[in-house]
């Protein structure tokens, strides 16, 4: 596993990390989420990520009791804010930001995140309101640094100019072979100013695997043929889109790689991606993803992937 600098922080994450976004909040049983989490660490993953709203919590605890007896220094762990947890519970505000975080680190068992994130941009709290919760965060030492998810560009910059507050040292975006948004503005933006990106998503919840195949049903054992893990699909599962994915797989053999190699070194080949987060429901899953670790793309193959994919990525 190789490891790369997070930002401006220094702490050192690795190349793959483990998400917990469907799986570990309820799409998968605990006893596999453990066993996954374990198959994590054993790969040299260090990075683990979450939120308070996945499950409702359900999948902080479940990576609380599954990181419990691991020593703290040993693992990267982060979480994010900003989705309901209930009726009146949301945002970005002061109250909200100290309130989450507590709740935050009691399910997860911890005193502490590396990585607080916001999951969203809060349009109805002000903007220094929100800054200046985070910094009283991370001076309280509940969180080491500070992270967002999915900001425009223009809150991001104005956030970067508010004086005496945190600075950012992460952007999480959605980023993958098929979904290329953040390379006009964000990854650019975040270069100048020292924010690397850690990338939900990278497979294109597993499409870019390869294992769908068009007019056919997905495997009984996949994310799409999950009740309660294809909410976010519909898009990926059309024809052209898994049609087009069936060109790589000559270009991915070409390359000596699997899909999903192909796929996760793709976003790895930008240096400003720190880290691109997957998820798994099988042990298997993880140690396959982690071992993409360190590969590279020639020139050829990447004018391959876009001519195999031309018509369907999204700029």
């Amino acid at each position: 596993m190789n490891y790369r600098q997070l930002g401006s922080s220094g702490i050192e994450v690795s190349e793959i990390s483990l998400g917990s976004w469907l799986t570990y909040s309820g799409g998968v049983a605990k006893e596999r989420a453990k066993a996954c989490v374990d198959a994590a660490f054993d790969a040299g993953i260090n990075f683990i990520d979450t939120a308070n709203v996945y499950g409702r919590g359900a999948a902080e605890e479940v990576l609380g009791e599954a990181l419990a007896g691991r020593e703290r220094s040993s693992y990267v762990l982060a979480t994010k804010v900003y989705f309901p947890m209930s009726d009146t519970d949301r945002g970005l505000s002061a109250p909200q930001i100290h309130k989450q975080i507590d709740a935050s680190l009691q399910r997860l068992r911890t005193d502490y995140v590396d990585l607080y994130q916001c999951h969203r941009y809060d349009e109805d709290t002000p903007l220094q309101e929100t800054m200046g919760a985070l910094t009283e965060v991370v001076a309280a030492g509940k969180a080491r640094h500070i992270g967002f998810s999915e900001w425009p560009v223009e809150r991001i910059e104005a956030s970067l100019v508010l004086p005496g507050v945190e600075r950012w040292v992460s952007s999480q975006p959605q980023y993958s072979m098929l979904w290329r948004s953040p390379e006009a503005e964000v990854i650019p933006l975040c270069e100048r100013e020292g924010i690397s990106q850690i990338v939900w998503s990278p497979l294109a919840q597993g499409v870019l695997s390869g294992k769908y195949t068009p007019g056919q049903a997905p495997p009984p054992d996949s994310r799409a043929s999950s009740q309660s893990m294809s909410g976010f699909m519909d898009r990926l599962m059309q024809a052209p889109v898994l049609e087009a994915v069936q060109r790589l797989k000559p270009v991915a053999e070409r390359a000596g790689m699997t899909m999903p190699q192909l796929a996760l070194a793709w976003v790895l080949r930008q240096s400003n991606v720190a880290s691109a987060i997957v998820g798994a429901s099988r042990p298997e899953q993880v140690r396959a993803n982690a071992s993409a670790s360190g590969l590279t793309l020639d020139a050829d193959t990447l004018v391959a992937v876009d001519e195999a994919l031309g018509g369907v990525y999204i700029r």
